[in-house]
């Protein structure tokens, strides 16, 4: 240092405005100021937890959309047990009923149309058995109870039970041709099939004819 310098030493020190605008603003971007910091740090925190509320949020209402679909699905399925309890209440006395049926139909059975018509009194007592019956039928139509249809039908194993094949070549296979007992639906609910005799022996149900003497 010279002997100048030593004795003003202030003239040594750099006015800020002669100081390069260049040099100033590369120290200002090298070192941020504390605000911008913390600013930063904020705004990724932020950031952070608004997209866990988001997945949070995401969950919630996935939940609460299966909760509502299962509640939905309980109370259709309540409302279709409530409806079925209701629909079919009756199932047990029908069943009864259809026993007294068959005792009415054997009656019938016993004691032909001939027979009764050489006879007033066996006469009077079949007409009142056939009209019971035949009441009966009528009572069991407003509440829903149906005779299977048997009788020429094809054996469905849904509706009839086949007790034994009669052979009849002139029906096709498979025919019902004989019914033993009468089956009986309440609304589509099955009671009590068929109980029928079925044709053996014919063609098949269902079978086209072919034409040979072309």
């Amino acid at each position: 240092m010279s002997e100048a310098e030593k004795k003003n030493p202030e003239e040594n020190i750099v006015a800020e405005d002669q100081i390069p605008d260049d040099l100033v603003a590369e120290e200002t971007s090298e070192v941020e100021a504390p605000e911008e910091i913390l600013a930063e740090e904020a705004g990724t925190s932020d950031a952070v937890r608004v997209a866990e509320l988001d997945a949070q949020n995401a969950q919630l209402t996935d939940k609460l959309l299966r909760t509502m679909a299962e509640m939905e699905n309980l109370r259709n399925r309540t409302r279709r047990e409530k409806e079925d309890t209701v629909k079919y209440a009756p199932q047990k006395l029908v069943t009864d009923l259809i026993g007294v049926m068959d005792n009415l139909q054997r009656a019938l059975s016993s004691v032909s149309e001939e027979i009764a018509a050489g006879h007033d009194d066996l006469k009077t007592l079949r007409d009142g058995i056939e009209m019971t019956n035949r009441e009966m039928l009528k009572v069991f139509g407003r509440h829903n109870i149906s005779e299977i249809e048997a009788l020429g039908k094809k054996l469905d194993p849904h509706s009839h039970e086949a007790l034994f094949e009669i052979p009849d070549p002139s029906q096709p296979e498979g025919t019902i041709v004989q019914v033993i007992q009468p089956g009986f639906r309440l609304h589509d609910r099955l009671l009590r099939p068929a109980r029928v005799g079925v044709a053996k022996g014919g063609p098949a149900a269902g079978a086209v004819k072919v034409d040979t003497t072309a």
